[in-house]
């Protein structure tokens, strides 16, 4: 394998016949170049949906209402669904088995002030495992805990951005502030891959809200964590029934969409599964086809050399060169020039999609890129294609008699 001589037989071939190998190497790199292409967008439309969903819990459950838009029993259109309480205990007791956390939310705009500084934010009032559910970097402090909760305690968790706005540079935690004037001791400080727009929010126990902001156990909607065992379809069922029961507890038409829906992370799961399996399969069949016609040509090249060099393959073997030296050199040569081609072509794919970058945003395709095994893999076959394209007619051409070799037009 490493004989300098039958190496430096093999690069003066190449030099001797620079067309040729262009073009073998040209096959190839083509092929390695579109496929890094094409698996390079669909990661990056892959990516595009991780970031959508990025936000929240990959087993979240949204549980909201409004009014409705049918009548049922007896009741009117236009009637205001609200959820209390006994709404949420009904969800946690029915369903343990199947939640993994579960918070309610009640949503209020409030005016936060810390000596000279106050702004208005957004305040949500919340459960403990809201903060899973949320995917909630807790920087400083800590999160609401149950204690808060049972003591329906002052304590409020702020936003990174509400923090800056508030005390810029200085310590927050600790520091009471007034919302709506009561004052609130703060607990923690967090952060949200959300972006800014979460990170101007606060935290409250729900219980603390209910009582300082109505004095009702009204909420405005329940959110769900299920248990993760479960498969996205065990999932998509498990929304469906809690629909239907929610409908009957809160007497709503079961066909009005308006007064109650259940948005179930396990549907948009499911969806975006399929129609990335369905792009992966699309880009298979095409890189595919690339990859067989990049190997059709390595062979149509290597046949049409090997006939070209027919004679000389008759004067090696009447000077004394065994077959199997002679299918080595020509094995050597294809896997060189396969190997060295589909490198180029990967390492310009690779370079195509990083300039790329973020310019296909618009398209929905964000930070493109692709798996290095993948298209190694896809190189191995070639580098193989290259050696099986050599290996068969060398061997041909090997068997051949010198005198009909020498003959050979």
């Amino acid at each position: 394998m490493f004989d300098v001589d039958s190496w430096r037989e093999i690069f003066q071939s190449i030099n001797k016949n620079k067309l040729r190998s262009v073009l073998s190497g040209f096959t190839v790199a083509f092929a390695i170049l579109l496929f890094t292409l094409l698996f390079g967008i669909v990661s990056g439309l892959k990516n595009t949906f991780a970031e959508a969903f990025v936000d929240d819990a990959a087993n979240a459950m949204f549980v909201r209402v409004w009014k409705t838009s049918k009548p049922y029993k007896g009741l009117q259109t236009g009637r205001e669904i609200q959820l209390k309480n006994k709404d949420y205990n009904y969800v946690a007791d029915k369903y343990a088995d199947k939640i993994q956390y579960q918070t309610a939310r009640i949503y209020k705009n409030v005016n936060i002030a810390y000596k000279n500084n106050q702004d208005n934010y957004s305040l949500r009032a919340v459960h403990p495992d809201h903060q899973f559910l949320e995917k909630t970097m807790m920087d400083e402090g800590r999160y609401i805990n149950q204690f808060d909760l049972d003591q329906a305690a002052k304590v409020i968790v702020i936003g990174r951005l509400v923090k800056q706005d508030l005390f810029g540079e200085r310590p927050a935690l600790g520091k009471q502030v007034n919302v709506n004037g009561i004052s609130y001791k703060i607990i923690g400080v967090f952060s949200d891959d959300g972006g800014d727009n979460e990170e101007r929010l606060t935290y409250m126990p729900v219980t603390t809200a209910q009582k300082l902001y109505g004095n009702n156990d009204y909420i405005s909607q329940i959110n769900i964590g299920y248990d993760p065992k479960l498969s996205l379809d065990q999932a998509i069922t498990f929304g469906n029934r809690l629909e239907r029961d929610l409908r009957q507890q809160l007497e709503i038409h079961p066909d009005d969409q308006s007064a109650l829906s259940v948005q179930n992370m396990a549907e948009a799961n499911k969806g975006v599964g399929q129609f990335m399996l369905a792009l992966y399969f699309i880009v298979i069949f095409v890189g595919s086809g690339t990859l067989i016609a990049g190997i059709i040509g390595i062979s149509n090249i290597m046949i049409f050399s090997i006939k070209e060099r027919t004679k000389e393959f008759g004067i090696r073997k009447a000077l004394g060169a065994k077959p199997s030296s002679i299918i080595s050199m020509v094995v050597k040569e294809s896997l060189l020039i396969t190997a060295i081609a589909g490198y180029l072509g990967l390492l310009l794919g690779t370079y195509i999609l990083n300039q790329i970058g973020d310019g296909l945003e618009k398209y929905f395709i964000k930070d493109p890129g692709v798996d290095t095994g993948i298209v190694m893999g896809a190189t191995i076959i070639l580098v193989v294609a290259g050696l099986i394209a050599g290996y068969l007619p060398a061997k041909k051409a090997a068997e051949i008699k010198p005198i009909v070799a020498l003959r050979a037009d």
